[in-house]
Formats: structure tokens, sequence, C-alpha cells
């Protein structure tokens, strides 16, 4: 693996995954680039944030599928408080969506988990040295037309969202401006596309797609 860094200063580097063996594999392979220190590990969004501004590292490898806080919001909130912190997005989804939402939130490269580790070590490389790097697949999926919310129609995604928000199909009507028996229509067309019966469900569905915080 070879790092391009011009600089001799190595690059402080805090990885953020709720799976413990993938941080465990990462931080292996990352510390064995001379370049780059593993300074912390974060299971979750709130500790992601204490160590952030613990550490001050250089750089934030965080992933989007975390059960407390997506890595789209953290890396919101990390962008908003401390925008020294460059963050790399490590994720196993490839679609538009969730590239153009890390994008907006501050991220300043988007790399898929099965990228091989000379992809991840350029990412690193390029993030650091103030560009940006999205890996081929993903880069592809932003040029691609976008989707219709993965079968969902417009009007379908904003009464998913309101769902998710725990909003009856009465509330939903009134701030759709549509009637009871249409947003009850909606919601069954939802949940029949997404395979999704419970609110929780919903919840986190549409944490995980960036259009819920």
């Amino acid at each position: 693996m070879t790092f391009k860094q011009s600089s001799p200063q190595r690059v402080r580097l805090v990885l953020v995954d709720d799976h413990p063996l993938v941080r465990d594999g990462l931080r292996a392979w990352l510390e064995a680039v001379a370049q780059i220190e593993v300074v912390g590990e974060a299971g979750c969004g709130d500790q992601a944030l204490q160590l952030a501004e613990q550490l001050l590292p250089d750089l934030m490898l965080v992933d989007i599928g975390m059960k407390d806080m997506n890595g789209i919001y953290l890396t919101e909130m990390l962008s908003a408080r401390f925008p020294a912190i460059r963050v790399l997005i490590l994720s196993m989804y490839e679609h538009a969506e969730y590239v153009t939402s890390a994008m907006r939130a501050g991220a300043k490269g988007y790399v898929l988990k099965d990228a091989g580790s000379h992809e991840i070590i350029a990412a690193i490389d390029a993030v650091v040295a103030g560009g940006t790097f999205y890996s081929a697949a993903a880069a592809k999926a932003l040029m691609s037309p976008p989707p219709l919310a993965y079968g969902l129609t417009e009007r379908e995604r904003e009464v998913l969202v309101l769902l998710a928000q725990g909003l009856s199909n009465k509330a939903i009507a009134q701030q759709l401006a549509i009637s009871v028996r249409t947003a009850e229509t909606h919601r069954l067309s939802v949940r029949r596309k997404l395979g999704i019966d419970s609110a929780a469900g919903l919840a986190k569905y549409a944490l995980e797609q960036g259009w819920l915080k």
C-alpha cells in the first residue's frame, strides 16, 4: 500500500463503525501504513462526537448505517462543530441519494466497503491533501438518472418521512392537504413497496436514506 501524502506528518485518524470486527480489520491494515495513525475508535455517533472534541483528528472514517445516529447526520454535525476535521464515508450503500446526502452534509469522500485497500488509502490521501475522492461505483451512481426513491413516488416519500416522525394518517392528510383516505393509500403503498410494517422500521429506513434527522 502506497501513501502519497507529501507532508511527513502522520495522519491522525478516527474509525467510526458500530461493528467491532470491522474496526479491528480496518485498524490492522491502516496501521501498517507508516503515515497513518489510528488515534481512536467509536462505535456510535455520540462517542464519535466526543472523540472529535477530545482528539481533533485530521480525518474521521465514518460508516453510514449505525444504530444511534446515521453517518450522514453525524457528518453534518462534525462539519458544523469541527470544520477542520475531514470526513470520509466508508459505506456498503452505493445509491446516488446516499452519496449526494453525504456530500451535502460535508463529507469529502465516499468509498464502498468492498473497495480494495489501495482505493481506501487513495481516498484518505486525496481527502487529507484537501481534495475529494469518490469510488467508481459511487461516482457512477451520481451520474445515473435519479430513481424515484427506490420505487417510491415523491408523494410516497413525503408520507414515509411523516410516518417516520410519528404522524397519524389524519395529521399527514392535513399537512399535505390531501384526504385521509389518500394518506392511508400512500401509507399502504409505502409499506408494500418497502416490505416494512413497523413505524420503527420506516423510521430506520428514512434515517438510512438521509431523509430524517
